[in-house]
């Protein structure tokens, strides 16, 4: 697809924003925690790929190996257009490591992605009480420093009439993580709201709304053949390592357009 093609392609209301890629794992115990490990860095590396910045606001590890969840921001121009179609169930089928049989494991991770919001005019305009949030501190997580593990310094916010919740241990200061998390708090509820408007036209106009929480996106098969196919545009290819190495242009290309063609036909 021709650069110039690709990009008509990016003219979502958030598609030029920075992204929150949040990725938890799933069903598959210790294999599924490998499994959201093994996302991470695909993701770290489809960044680097692009010319984006990939830093990890939050990282809680597994309990034998991988990890349990991560929070990356991802910065550059139309990093959330690029990112935007890896939201949902990521499935992966491969002998498992962790198995002394090496029997044959299906494993499950959910990734979000978020953009993030810099306009400050429309930020200010999320109005959040401050009823509605519930803080929490915690130490941060790694390898030491002067403030790790010794000072509470990570935070977690979660917005009660919504439920959504982020965590933020980044930043040196609470202070600081706090205005990380409330301000991509504040990004969640802008999409929130812009999702719930389309709804509410796609009623009007009497379509059906499927919610896709949850929604299965890409199967990732490395035994007894590798492929990986998204189960959305039909775009698969025999080069696993490749994906898993961060190559995810044709899957992000084919899912723009893929988005385009759903809104021609509302």
């Amino acid at each position: 697809v021709e650069r110039w093609e690709v990009e008509k392609l990016l003219e979502g209301p958030f598609d030029r924003c920075c992204a929150c890629v949040t990725i938890q794992a799933g069903a598959g115990g210790t294999d599924a925690q490998d499994w959201a490990q093994m996302l991470e860095r695909m993701y770290i590396r489809y960044a680097e790929r692009r010319g984006f910045r990939a830093s990890v606001l939050e990282r809680s590890a597994g309990d034998e190996a991988g990890i349990k969840s991560c929070a990356l921001q991802v910065e550059g121009d139309f990093a959330f257009g690029w990112l935007c179609g890896e939201k949902g169930t990521h499935r992966l089928v491969r002998l498992s490591p962790f198995n002394a049989k090496q029997a044959r494991q299906t494993s499950f991770a959910a990734v979000e992605v978020t953009p993030i919001v810099e306009d400050k005019a429309k930020l200010d305009s999320v109005e959040v009480a401050e009823r509605d949030l519930e803080w929490s501190t915690m130490r941060s997580g790694g390898k030491g420093g002067q403030n790790v593990n010794k000072v509470e310094s990570a935070v977690r916010v979660r917005h009660l009439p919504t439920g959504l919740a982020v965590k933020c241990t980044e930043e040196r200061s609470q202070q600081m993580n706090r205005a990380k998390a409330l301000s991509i708090l504040k990004s969640k509820l802008l999409v929130m709201e812009n999702e719930r408007r389309e709804e509410e036209l796609a009623r009007i106009r009497g379509e059906a709304v499927v919610a896709d929480f949850g929604q299965q996106v890409r199967t990732y098969v490395l035994h007894p053949y590798r492929m990986v196919k998204d189960l959305r545009t039909g775009v698969e290819t025999s080069g696993a390592d490749d994906v898993l190495d961060g190559s995810l242009d044709d899957f992000a290309e084919a899912y723009l357009n893929y988005r385009a063609a759903n809104k021609d036909n509302e």
